[in-house]
């Protein structure tokens, strides 16, 4: 078979992963609702972007022709965007010739069945379902067949998989967010970067990793921004996961509720001037602070901290003393060297976007605490960090 040949078949396969995803659309919002309380509204578009993904990954051709397969390829879905990680890797795994063993987080046994219905006619897939998720890990690292691992969680979780990673020949960490940032800078578009925070800071009630939960801001546009934050978040709908308009469901996963509880402990004085927590039902969590140091933590759920400042540099360099180099969107025109450093420091760096979801073809990962990957050179392994897309990586030339 021609190398054309091979990658025509491994489209088909593409498609017909599309196919099925596509065709759980329904189910999927509703185990995803049930098991952690996310909106159908927000799944829904989540299967869509999938969808669209899988049907274009023809564009990543370019990226993977003459590159070798590396055999086998494992992870764990979280529990957040299981339909999106599906289709960024299985879509790659499929895509470069190699096979991809998945577990699915405990928080989400009703997606996790279904992610196995969907997957079972994929011989090149194979979902394993029901196994807690340190012994699914456990046996990866002693499955010789499994030689990339992708792993995601506590900054402790990545060092128990470090200390394991002659087992792989790639070992692959994203780590915890932290607190993903964003900065207004003097010269900014106050409502193109209001709209921006307010919609990264509590779509899907602040449950993906990549979503704002500290925004530093000048402090001649500080009030102006702050009120127009407010006023988008005010229009925002708290409630049924099964009501279309719903914007926020309830925070199920009840680890979630008490980091989000501790958060607001550890950023004392920092005062809330919206929202609230009241069971399961938490509504978009805004605090503000005016000279006090943010503290440096890992952090998921609807919550963020305004900050105004004075000082760009000053502002800057804050927001690089962080052990989470995970992200960062910037507002404004700063200097080429403040860029630098946001590059030097982020894996993703944003700059004046313009999105809701984040787009599935842009690179995905963090450095220092907030990612790494190791990657096994003859008989010595690298170390590297920074944003990576999937299917360049799952091919070795």
């Amino acid at each position: 078979m021609t190398q054309n040949e091979e990658f025509k078949a491994r489209l088909e396969e593409i498609e017909r992963l599309a196919d099925a995803i596509e065709r759980q659309r329904s189910d999927l919002q509703e185990t995803a609702a049930i098991d952690a309380g996310f909106p159908v509204k927000i799944t829904g578009i989540e299967v869509d972007l999938s969808v669209d993904y899988l049907r274009t990954m023809k564009e990543e051709i370019p990226w993977v022709a003459n590159g070798r397969p590396y055999g086998t390829v494992a992870t764990i879905f979280a529990y957040d965007a299981p339909a999106v990680v599906l289709a960024r890797l299985g879509g790659s795994a499929l895509l470069t010739g190699n096979r991809l063993r998945f577990g699915v987080s405990s928080q989400t046994p009703r997606t996790a069945a279904l992610l196995g219905e969907i997957c079972k006619s994929f011989e090149s897939i194979d979902p394993v379902i029901g196994l807690d998720n340190r012994e699914f890990g456990k046996r990866c690292v002693k499955d010789k067949d499994i030689r990339v691992l992708f792993i995601s969680g506590a900054s402790a979780v990545g060092e128990i998989y470090r200390k394991q990673h002659r087992s792989f020949d790639k070992l692959f960490f994203a780590g915890p967010g932290g607190m993903p940032s964003a900065i207004v800078f003097e010269d900014a578009d106050v409502h193109a970067a209001a709209g921006f925070i307010a919609r990264r800071a509590f779509i899907n009630g602040g449950q993906y990793c990549t979503t704002l939960k500290k925004v530093y801001i000048h402090s001649s546009l500080y009030e102006t921004v702050r009120e127009d934050i407010l006023g988008h978040v005010k229009s925002m709908k708290v409630g049924d996961p099964f009501d279309p308009a719903t914007d926020i469901g309830p925070i199920k996963v009840e680890r979630t509720r008490k980091i989000l509880e501790n958060a607001l402990e550890n950023c004392r004085p920092a005062r809330l001037i919206s929202g609230s927590i009241n069971g399961e039902m938490v509504y978009p969590l805004i605090l503000e602070t005016q000279g006090t140091r943010i503290p440096d933590l890992e952090l998921f759920g609807p919550f963020l901290l305004l900050k105004p400042f004075d000082d760009s540099y000053k502002a800057v360099s804050e927001l690089v003393q962080t052990r989470y180099g995970f992200l960062l969107a910037f507002f404004g025109l700063p200097s080429e060297h403040i860029k630098s450093l946001f590059h030097s420091n982020f894996g993703m760096v944003h700059d004046n976007p313009d999105f809701t979801f984040t787009p599935l073809r842009l690179p995905f990962g963090g450095k220092n605490a907030s990612g790494w990957i190791l990657e096994r050179r003859g008989d010595d392994y690298v170390e590297r960090d920074g944003a990576f897309l999937y299917s360049k990586e799952l091919v070795s030339f």
